[in-house]
């Protein structure tokens, strides 16, 4: 593919994907809505959970955000991922599960909100995701959200399906990466670990 074909590819597939996380954000709004679920005052932060991301395209969309900062505030937050990976390592060494702030959080808000990848965007409400061999698999959501609901009924809980959600991302990532796709390692990285590794190469 040509170069001025493949950055118009990149452009719509990238467009694609910014729409799928806002229907991802209201989805979610709704169901935390239905729960009465709120982050205010959490005594907990979800952006101190251990999570692993495994799609190219949210990797290079990440640095999308990242390359529109200022510089200086790219390198702020690139110095920090690196503390990040570093205390990561230091606890996975001692067999701990870490417990790290993310880079990006700057007094409790995101430094780049509008780019935060599927998982961000998805966790706390009791959800549901099935897998292509039908297995069903559930979260039972964050403690704010078991306190919220304990005492309902089981079927009346409200529960956000992740299924269409990560069906249509696994279609945007096909498109964004293509033929490579079958030789490209699997990606099974951190957000901090995405941004000291730079953009991903698609080679």
């Amino acid at each position: 593919m040509k170069k001025k074909n493949k950055r118009t590819a990149t452009v719509g597939t990238f467009g694609k994907l910014a729409k799928l996380y806002k229907n991802m954000a209201d989805a979610y709004s709704k169901t935390a809505a239905e729960a009465g679920l709120s982050c205010a005052g959490c005594n907990d932060n979800c952006c101190y959970s251990y999570f692993q991301h495994h799609t190219y395209i949210e990797w290079a969309y990440l640095w999308k955000g990242l390359n529109a900062l200022p510089e200086d505030k790219r390198e702020y937050f690139i110095q920090r991922a690196k503390d990040v990976v570093t205390q990561y390592n230091e606890a996975i060494a001692k067999k701990e599960r870490p417990h790290v702030m993310c880079p990006l959080n700057e007094d409790g808000l995101c430094g780049l909100y509008d780019y935060r990848l599927m998982i961000c965007r998805m966790h706390g409400t009791k959800n549901l995701m099935i897998l292509p061999n039908g297995e069903q698999r559930y979260f039972q959501g964050c403690y704010r959200f078991r306190e919220q609901v304990e005492g309902m009924d089981e079927f009346l809980i409200p529960m956000l399906n992740r299924t269409p959600f990560y069906q249509e991302l696994a279609q945007l990532e096909m498109k964004y990466a293509g033929a490579a796709l079958k030789t490209l390692p699997r990606v099974n990285l951190t957000l901090a670990e995405m941004i000291v590794q730079g953009p991903p190469a698609l080679i």
